[in-house]
Parts: structure tokens; C-alpha cells; sequence
């Protein structure tokens, strides 16, 4: 008989914590950490200003506290890879502003850390000439962004 009631006990206690669980998770989608990252002008002259800019965003909210926002900068071809951290700026902006002094085909990815997460967008830009560029495929779509979520 006790081992009866002990069982019962059991799975209504299991019941109660299984309705208590599904009843938080409703309602509430789980959000993205999206970098939108924009480089202006996308094809400077050499020593002209190339700006940087990613904006952070979770869900909806813009992220002003991102645990860390790196660009790291190279150009094609090279094993020289130049990490800059960026502070923010406003709205979920982190910017800089960079220039060249070589001309050629250069790429950049914005790190960012932020909400327990890793986003790391990849964009192409070109200072003066065009050098051969990293991927074979030199197809817009596929070298315009590529981008990672990371939890």
C-alpha cells in the first residue's frame, strides 16, 4: 500500500513540474543575436577613410553593452590579420573607421560577444585595385556575407 501511494505521489509531482515547465516557455520565442555589418565605401582609393560599422541587435533590442565587437581586417592572400576592438557608439552601432595604405582586395569580420552568444559576419571590400581574391567562387552572393550564430 505505501508503495502504491509513494508511486502516485511520484507521478502527480512529476505532472505538476512537467505543466509548471511547459507553462514558462510559453509565449516566449528564443531570440537571435543579428550584426548587420556595413563598410562605407565598399571600394575606397588608397589612404582614403573606410568606415566600419556593426549594429547589434537581439530580437528587437538594440545591444548596447556586447560583451566584446572585434573587426578583424586582412588582406587577401595575407596571414597578417589585424584585430581592432570597437566600442560602442549608439542604438547597437559599433563603429571605426580604418584606412589603406595598399591597394587590393581586403575582407573583414566583425566579432561579436554578446547575450551568450558569438555572431561573426564576413564582407569583402577592395582599396584601389582588386588583388586575387581568398575563395575561388568570386560570385557577389556568396563573398557579400556569410554569417555565424554560435551559442
Amino acid at each position: 500500500m505505501r508503495k502504491k501511494v509513494g508511486s502516485i505521489l511520484l507521478i502527480i509531482s512529476m505532472m505538476v513540474l512537467a505543466a509548471c515547465s511547459n507553462n514558462q516557455g510559453k509565449g516566449t520565442e528564443p531570440k537571435m543575436l543579428n550584426v548587420e555589418l556595413t563598410i562605407n565605401p565598399e571600394h575606397a582609393q588608397v589612404n582614403d577613410v573606410v568606415t566600419f560599422k556593426a549594429k547589434v541587435t537581439y530580437g528587437d533590442e538594440a545591444v548596447e553593452d556586447a560583451d566584446e565587437v572585434k573587426f578583424e581586417i586582412w588582406r587577401s592572400q595575407s596571414e597578417n590579420h589585424e584585430t581592432i576592438e570597437v566600442k560602442h557608439s549608439k542604438d547597437g552601432v559599433y563603429q571605426l573607421e580604418q584606412s589603406f595604405s595598399e591597394e587590393g582586395t581586403y575582407y573583414v569580420y566583425a566579432h561579436v560577444q554578446a547575450r551568450d552568444l558569438h555572431n561573426m559576419p564576413k564582407k569583402e571590400f577592395v582599396i584601389g585595385a582588386a588583388s586575387e581574391p581568398e575563395e575561388k567562387s568570386t560570385s557577389k552572393s556568396m563573398n557579400d556575407e556569410s554569417q555565424h550564430n554560435h551559442q
